[in-house]
């Protein structure tokens, strides 16, 4: 691990020889710019803006700006000579607990190494020092041309620091917060607990940067030649109007995701059941609530029950007026020969009329 800073830590009259060392590392996927058309790289280069030529780092130098635009130059000759106690040294301030440290403030992270065997034995003194007393030294030092506000912890076995931001430096949350008046209930509060109890504690060793891997799975596809599968991306969900229902179906989920029953999520009333929205935790309150929800079970049952009784009747109705249809289509079908044969008798009648006239006459 390579030290990016050399000094020392003064503890009182006790002065340690330290290396600074960066105990984070950034794994981002580092891109390119390029010309679309022909795959050119894309530089910035520093260019004057009064004779428009390039100029290279070693022509360069920091300059401040004054409000009415006038341009004060600063070497590094000017700033290595200005009193700062801290350009070598690590100057303990005071000891406060952990909590008193406001994580907005926390910045980079770095490890302090002995360096040397001679810097061993104060290292760890103060290394245990910190340990048995459960606080944290807030200090001073200069890293990159300014002062910086630190906290020295330990961690494991060796001491870490912390880059704070000054005090000043972290903005009032004006207007942040949600406007005012917003109440939560408690049977709002015991769900939500429910779903912090049903997740659990998080394993921060399994967490992973799951965009950087498919990042890197598309940089080889691509190298490959090979086609870039598409993932449909989830559709957002509509607003949550019911909270309390939204917070049933989060612990259901997490249950059943942890392998647990999720049919029974908690004995809380919801918003508007006109019981106050209080948690019931008694045995009995569970019972009369599952006799509630059987209740209007029984009473659709008794309605289905009802609505069938009361179709047979005009079932058998309908039936009674098929059967009638069917006898008098079958009389139709009947009288039908009948009336021929009426009709065949009365004509052959009329055939015998006329001779019977004839011989009466004569």
């Amino acid at each position: 691990m390579r030290s990016i800073w050399n000094g020392s830590i003064s503890f009182g009259l006790v002065s340690i020889p330290v290396k600074l060392m960066n105990a984070t590392e950034n794994h981002a996927i580092s891109f390119r710019q390029i010309h679309v058309e022909d795959g050119g790289r894309i530089r910035y280069r520093k260019v004057c803006e009064l004779d428009e030529e390039e100029v290279p780092a070693s022509e360069t130098v920091k300059a401040y700006e004054d409000a009415d635009g006038t341009v004060i130059p600063v070497t590094d000759e000017d700033l290595a000579s200005l009193p700062l106690p801290t350009a070598k040294t690590i100057e303990i301030e005071g000891f406060v607990p952990s909590s008193a440290i406001d994580p907005l403030q926390l910045d980079s992270a770095y490890y302090l190494s002995a360096n040397g065997v001679p810097a061993a034995k104060p290292y760890a003194l103060l290394r245990e020092a910190l340990r048995r007393s459960g606080k944290v030294a807030v200090a001073k030092y200069a890293l990159r041309g300014r002062e910086r506000l630190g906290m020295l912890r330990v961690s494991g076995d060796v001491i870490a620091m912390h880059g704070l931001l000054w005090p000043d430096e972290i903005r009032a949350p004006e207007g942040v917060a949600p406007e005012t008046g917003v109440k939560v209930r408690d049977a709002e509060l015991d769900l939500a607990d429910a779903l912090m109890n049903t997740l659990g504690d998080a394993d921060m060793d399994t967490l992973h940067d799951d965009y950087r891997e498919a990042v890197e799975e598309l940089v080889a596809a691509k190298a490959a030649g090979e086609p870039v599968a598409e993932e449909e991306a989830e559709k957002p969900e509509g607003k949550v109007i019911d909270l309390m229902a939204a917070l049933e179906s989060s612990v259901r989920a997490a249950k059943e995701s942890h392998g647990e029953d999720g049919g029974e999520v908690a004995d809380v009333h919801h918003i508007g059941s006109g019981r106050g929205g209080g948690a019931k935790k008694t045995g009995a309150s569970s019972k009369g609530a599952s006799a509630k929800k059987a209740a209007p079970r029984k009473t659709a049952a008794k309605r289905t029950a009802a609505k069938k009784s009361s179709e047979k009747p005009s079932a058998k109705k309908a039936a009674a007026k098929k059967t009638a249809a069917k006898k008098t289509a079958a009389e139709k079908t009947a009288e039908k020969p009948a009336a021929k044969k009426s009709a065949a008798k009365r004509s052959a009648a009329k055939k015998t009329s006329p001779g019977t006239r004839k011989r009466t006459s004569a």
